[in-house]
């Protein structure tokens, strides 16, 4: 009686499908994945989503309270940030914001991966940094969405 309820929503997200975001442009895509150094004084940000769970799920990602996007399966975002500074990168999640702080260095890439986890009622996320050689892995298959739209707003 006890997986009566994840089985509902495990068969919700097999009927709703995968969800799906306004996506950049192939060009700026591409330009992204060359994985040049960031502009003088700034530290590149990559973000991305590449789990399999939680397909049809679209999930927020903020930098210090300001939308990076809405994210959905198999998408990126690039950013330059301020370099020399501490950054919160949060996302949003069944209960409450998942947070990284991050401090970075000018002329650095980073990586961070949003990832999507079960929930009592819906899937919930979180976010991790990882290795710059597991980021560009990992993103290589993936399209940049386009930043500045959240479905919410801190």
């Amino acid at each position: 009686m006890k997986y009566v309820p994840l089985l509902a929503i495990a068969m919700s997200f097999l009927v709703t499908g995968c969800a799906s975001v306004t996506m950049a442009p192939q060009a700026d895509s591409a330009k992204a994945k060359q994985f040049a150094a960031p502009g003088a004084n700034n530290a590149g940000l990559y973000v991305y989503r590449n789990s399999f769970v939680g397909k049809a799920l679209k999930k927020d990602i903020f930098i210090d309270g300001n939308c990076l996007g809405e994210s959905a399966p198999d998408v990126f975002f690039y950013t330059e940030v301020a370099g020399g500074k501490t950054l919160k990168i949060s996302t949003e999640s069944e209960f409450s914001p998942n947070e990284l702080t991050l401090s970075v260095d000018s002329g650095k890439n980073y990586f961070v991966r949003q990832y999507i986890k079960m929930g009592v009622l819906i899937g919930g996320a979180g976010v991790e940094l990882v290795t710059e050689q597991q980021g560009k892995t990992d993103i290589a298959p993936l399209e940049m969405a386009q930043a500045g739209k959240c479905s919410v707003t801190k």
